[in-house]
């Protein structure tokens, strides 16, 4: 199954926007594995050694200091959950941190020290704005597993293995000679389940937020939306124009090309203006509890916000997993999408390491335990992930949709099954 998805693969527009635009194999970890009795210690030369996994972050950056580290805050509440129950074979994992500052230099820094100084096994989680030492990890063998394609490094280099898989060649050049494709299953979706017609589509007059645009206007008009275009000037931004407009043309859908607090302005603008649309559609990274403080000024926009993904909603608690998730982060003050999927990336190394342990946990045998995946959920949580390259750039895939949406006193309700949710689509060529 081809799985590329185009508001994924898109990645992140520019470090001022902030924006991540972007088959079964069952768990040999279940979550009861975390309860009763501990591991005895493990035997050989290993024994009672830490296994060290790196994880790095643009944890302080240009876009603000909590931007990228829900992915890192997940995997370091699973680690701490499985040291606390006898950690892998007995071996605890040493988790090193690193914060590259959101800048090239920075995670080449990082890269190095973890890489060759710490001589860790494996980073997990990688969340970052630029990913300069990607080239460098990928020489090493360092698998790089369940990492953020913030860029277009997870669809470039062989042992780097984003949380949501690829069918890229993944030979040094991007996706399929430097172009990426991606499908329009969202735009889809809300035509077929919630009768969409009109679509609006909000964007800076910047450049990186107008390539975004484009291709989002792009996917909408191959799925036949009328499309209605609105730019912004960055730098002292009109949003009641704009959502006046959007008022007049009668816009059932909203995606936009904007930063966090751009959208809680225009959100508050329609409000002010009594634009009502069908959805006002985000994405993963915007997923979060906080949905509520985010948007305060704009109670009936906000409770038409709705988010698409391809991980399970981090508030169906109802699903094991899910629950495992939220009991081991009750102590944070949020919770979002990206620490669930952080969660999901360090139980991926897990199982991956937890393999290895009878002939050693090195970086090699953790490497090709993940290159294998073909269909991991991490137990659930995520759609089914492969990394079978394709050799051929797909013209159609069939792709599943994670979709919620937000009810103040509820938070993000989940839309349907997202395995079910699944459209067979084009899928549009870009360069990155």
């Amino acid at each position: 199954m081809v799985r590329p998805r185009q508001s994924r693969a898109a990645s992140a527009l520019a470090a001022v926007l902030l924006l991540v635009l972007t088959a079964s194999c069952g768990s040999r970890l279940p979550e009861s594995d975390f309860t009763g009795d501990r591991r005895p210690p493990a035997s050989g030369r290993d024994a009672g050694e830490p296994i060290r996994v790196g994880i790095v972050t643009s944890a302080t950056s240009p876009v603000g200091g909590s931007a990228f580290t829900g992915p890192r805050d997940g995997a370091r509440a699973w680690f701490d959950r499985l040291n606390a129950h006898g950690g892998i074979d007995g071996r605890r994992v040493e988790v090193r941190p690193c914060d590259d500052g959101g800048s090239g230099v920075g995670n080449n820094e990082c890269v190095h020290r973890l890489v060759d100084e710490e001589k860790v096994v494996a980073l997990v989680a990688t969340t970052v704005l630029d990913y300069a030492g990607a080239s460098r990890v990928s020489r090493a063998g360092v698998p790089d597993i369940g990492g953020q394609p913030i860029g277009t490094a997870y669809d470039t280099y062989p042992h780097l293995y984003g949380i949501y898989g690829s069918k890229a060649p993944r030979n040094g050049t991007p996706g399929w000679d430097g172009k990426l494709y991606g499908g329009t299953e969202v735009y889809r979706y809300f035509k077929r389940e919630h009768g969409a017609r009109t679509a609006a589509v909000v964007s800076y007059n910047q450049s990186a937020s107008a390539a975004y645009a484009r291709l989002v206007e792009r996917g909408l008009r191959a799925e036949g939306y009328k499309v209605v275009t609105e730019e912004v000037d960055f730098a002292l931004p009109n949003f009641r124009a704009v959502a006046a407009d959007l008022k007049e043309q009668g816009a059932d859908l909203v995606f936009d090309a904007i930063d966090g607090h751009g959208n809680a302005r225009l959100c508050q603008a329609m409000d002010d203006v009594g634009a009502r649309v069908t959805a006002k559609v985000t994405n993963v990274q915007n997923w979060t509890s906080t949905v509520a403080r985010d948007y305060k000024d704009a109670p009936r926009c906000r409770n038409a916000l709705w988010a698409t993904g391809s991980s399970r909603n981090f508030e169906d608690t109802g699903h094991e997993a899910v629950r495992a998730f939220r009991d081991a982060t009750a102590g944070l003050r949020s919770h979002s999408q990206w620490q669930l999927e952080g969660w999901a990336a360090a139980r991926w190394f897990t199982e991956a390491a937890t393999s290895c342990a009878d002939t050693g946990v090195t970086r090699a045998c953790v490497d090709a335990h993940v290159s294998r995946a073909d269909g991991y959920t991490a137990g659930g949580l995520l759609l089914p992930v492969s990394f079978t390259p394709s050799p051929e750039p797909p013209k159609t895939g069939t792709t599943c949709l994670s979709v919620a949406r937000w009810r103040d006193g509820e938070g993000w309700v989940s839309q349907g099954d997202m395995n079910r949710t699944c459209f067979r689509v084009p899928q549009l060529a870009y360069e990155p």
